[in-house]
């Protein structure tokens, strides 16, 4: 027999070579048992006789609760209660439970389509030091808009239809990850928080334009509890409101194009 060899049909290599295979197929069923800690079970449309709906589990089924200890002390279970989610105001057009739906209401706050978000802890994020990560920068000491570079503030803020919806006064960062998150605008009087993303800076016009709303629009941003911080699911109203209005805007953005 040859160095390594075992008996005539196995050697070395391939005990090495078995033994990766089960290791790695034991890691993906592992990896796939823990992405399953939040968001499982899935909850269909479909209903059954006993009522309530359907449960979807998948191969393999979620792992059993494991305590987690946060930063700041606190301890979340996971999988744990579910916190419920953000109920939908939807008229079904149909009678099957596939058939499509419209809002009810204001189209922008119908937690619908584009609208939806999840209900997160009413708790700013924080950063590794306990403070909240996302605040204004008139109260960031230590922090400014890096020169050369472009200021927001004083701009005016206009929609996709062209008309004013407000003026920046101030621009909110994260202080974990030193950038500009939102822009926090003046709407007819309200401050409210517009997702830095979405908005598009013209220096040489002195304006900021923002394609998912329209001007009218931004009086009816959802606002924050309190003007310094905003938390988690203020974050998700705030961005839900805009991503409904590329959807819901204008009539004619939830017509079909062909």
């Amino acid at each position: 027999m040859t160095t390594g060899a075992i008996t005539p049909h196995i050697d070395v290599a391939q005990l090495v070579l078995y033994t990766f295979w089960i290791f790695f197929a034991a890691l993906v069923y592992y990896l796939r048992r823990e992405d399953k800690r939040e968001g499982y079970p899935l909850e269909s449309s479909r209903t059954v006789r006993s009522g309530g709906r359907v449960k979807v589990i998948g191969f393999p089924a979620p792992p059993p609760p494991k305590t987690f200890r946060l930063a700041d002390g606190t301890t979340v279970t996971a999988p744990g209660p579910d916190r419920g989610s953000v109920p939908a105001s939807l008229r079904s057009l149909g009678s099957g439970a596939s058939s499509p739906a419209e809002p009810v209401g204001d189209p922008m706050r119908a937690a619908a389509g584009p609208g939806a978000y999840p209900k997160r802890a009413d708790a700013p994020d924080l950063t590794l030091d306990g403070h909240p990560r996302i605040v204004p920068l008139r109260g960031a000491s230590g922090f400014s808009v890096a020169t050369p570079g472009t200021d927001p503030r004083g701009m005016a803020v206009h929609g996709a239809d062209g008309a004013r919806g407000g003026t920046v006064k101030d621009l909110w960062i994260d202080l974990a990850e030193p950038q500009v998150r939102y822009l926090e605008v003046d709407a007819q009087g309200r401050s409210v928080l517009l997702p830095m993303a979405l908005a598009r800076i013209d220096a040489d016009r002195g304006r900021v334009t923002v394609r998912a709303v329209l001007g009218r629009h931004f009086a009816g941003v959802p606002q924050t509890a309190r003007p310094d911080r905003i938390t988690r699911l203020e974050e998700e109203q705030v961005c839900a409101y805009y991503a409904a209005g590329t959807l819901y805007a204008e009539p004619s953005r939830a017509e079909p194009w062909l």
